[in-house]
């Protein structure tokens, strides 16, 4: 057979028509198989960097609060008496530290003309410095509680967030300032989004204050403290700058693509970012694209070598499988894995496809469980309580019902996590859960809301709803009586309760809040016990 006759042969020129299909056939599925993945991906990865953001973003905004609200009870309790008498004032800013260990920078009290009178612990040249043009210390002096800008200290020589709140007398005037000072670096302060880390490179976290126009913090070393970048660079950042917050993909200061998620820190007027590089973000499309295209070349041989009767016995099983996919995309069929008929190329590309598929429902679950309960007790969270405080509620009103609300500090169980580390803490707030998830109804939730702290909602309550509130209380001290083993040691731990009864203009916030003060007032009374709002 001639040269000539080969190629004048309707089988060569069926074989290279069909090579030619092939090829194209390939390149387009190749493109269209990395645009819909990527924008699946797209779609599932800044739904989890969202809720990472907006978890480190909670995290932050209860420390910051709890300062705030640790520094404004300080202030209001402080013996203005003392502020004439420096180390007798020292004394008492002595005790109040002792008591409490969130500013680990130290407290100090200025007068009214800036200059610090007192502080503790003592930091060198502390009280021979006027803080007149410190922007905390001037608007305190206005009658505002104040969260500073981030910067280096002079006392402590690291970087620090200082906060202070006025000290009124009785004619609610201003006669000096109390200021608290956290080093960035604490522990327990930014620890969550500063050692986090998302992803192989460069992924992570970003604390920004768009009022001082700089990083506060961040989990890649050596933004901490430097100035924003200018407008015009970020443009998700300028959107940021402007209010915007949400997700999306963005270029950022150096150049490089990546998937950015912005959620607020309201008690400061901060925003956190959850940043990772979309290189990292969509290696599944790149690893799904080679792995269609070098499928593709193999069955393009076979097809060339056994002609066109071979070709939809070799691509039937892939027809099937874009047609389901297809479907699926189109919501005709459940999100489901598509079946592998026959363990060849087109079989390895659909299992890699349905693992692919398996890997962003388990993401998706975990996500979902992140966001709405604690890693550690699997309790609810913050989040899911307040769904459920706001259901109770609306629930009570229209039945008619009531609800108590249970908000539970330990007592003692910082010396467990100081004598025997966060580990021993953790099997011990694990215990406690246990002993006080013994005492609970069915119909009850019981929360961790952060540290030490628990809050039981007692729902779908009758007329005796404060004695059956009280009951509860009560077997949840008795729970706590036996003390508890961890490793070779027994720890007694206490609780303090603040117990609260829901009104007709109750919201959410307002029955925690009187929860949360009542509880602060069993502290206050030695501990272990319950107080009534």
């Amino acid at each position: 057979m001639t040269l000539r006759r080969i190629f004048d042969s309707i089988i060569t020129r069926l074989l290279i028509l069909v090579v030619c299909l092939v090829c194209i056939g390939s390149l387009a599925r190749y493109y269209a198989l990395g645009h819909f993945l990527r924008q699946d991906l797209s779609t599932v990865v800044q739904e989890q960097q969202l809720a990472l953001a907006s978890y480190v973003a909670r995290d932050i905004d209860d420390k910051i609060s709890q300062r705030q609200t640790l520094l404004t009870h300080l202030a209001s309790d402080l013996p203005q008496a003392l502020l004439q008498r420096p180390e007798q004032l020292r004394q008492w800013l002595r005790q109040q530290y002792q008591y409490q260990n969130l500013f680990s920078g130290g407290l100090f009290v200025a007068d009214l003309h800036g200059r610090a009178v007192a502080d503790y612990p003592v930091a060198p040249g502390r009280t021979e410095r006027n803080y007149i043009d410190r922007d905390y210390i001037r608007a305190a002096l206005q009658g505002s509680s104040y969260i500073g800008r981030p910067v280096l200290g002079h006392a402590l020589g690291v970087p620090v967030l200082p906060m202070a709140v006025p000290v009124f007398n009785r004619d609610m005037q201003v006669v000096a300032v109390l200021a608290g000072i956290t080093p960035l670096a604490a522990p327990g302060f930014l620890d969550l989004l500063q050692k986090a880390q998302i992803g192989h490179d460069n992924g992570g976290f970003v604390l920004v204050s768009p009022r001082d126009n700089l990083f506060v913090a961040s989990s890649q070393k050596g933004m901490n403290l430097q100035k924003l970048p200018a407008s015009g660079i970020n443009p998700l950042h300028d959107r940021a700058m402007a209010g915007y917050r949400g997700s999306g993909i963005t270029t950022n200061a150096e150049g490089q693509e990546e998937v950015a998620a912005i959620v607020s820190v309201p008690s400061s007027g901060w925003f956190v970012v959850a940043r990772l590089p979309s290189s990292e973000a969509f290696a599944t499309v790149g690893h799904v694209q080679t792995f269609a295209i070098r499928g593709a070349i193999v069955a393009t041989v076979l097809f060339a070598l056994l002609a066109s009767a071979c070709m939809y016995y070799v691509l039937r099983p892939l027809f099937h499988a874009a047609a389901d996919a297809e479907r699926m995309t189109r919501g005709e069929l459940p999100l489901v894995p598509l079946a592998i008929r026959r363990n060849d190329e087109v079989g390895h590309f659909i299992a890699a496809f349905n693992r692919l598929l398996r890997k962003l429902h388990e993401q998706q679950a975990q996500l979902e469980r992140i966001a709405h309960h604690d890693t550690l007790t699997g309790l609810p969270n913050r989040l899911l309580l307040a769904d459920r405080l706001k259901l109770a509620l609306a629930q009570s009103r229209r039945h008619g019902k009531h609800v108590a609300l249970l908000f539970m500090d330990l007592d003692g169980f910082k010396h467990i996590n100081d004598s025997l580390g966060h580990d021993a803490g953790d099997e011990a707030l694990r215990m406690v859960t246990t002993r006080l998830q013994a005492v609970l109804r069915e119909t009850d939730t019981l929360a961790r809301i952060g540290g030490d702290e628990f809050v039981l909602l007692l729902c779908d309550l009758d007329e005796q709803a404060r004695d059956i509130a009280r009951i509860v209380a009560e077997k949840c001290l008795a729970a706590m009586q036996p003390p508890l083993r961890i490793g070779t040691e027994e720890f007694q731990l206490g609780i303090s309760i603040g117990l609260t009864l829901a009104r007709a203009d109750s919201t959410p916030d307002s029955l925690l809040q009187e929860a949360d003060q009542a509880m602060y007032l069993a502290k206050h009374a030695g501990g272990n016990c319950l107080m009534r709002s």
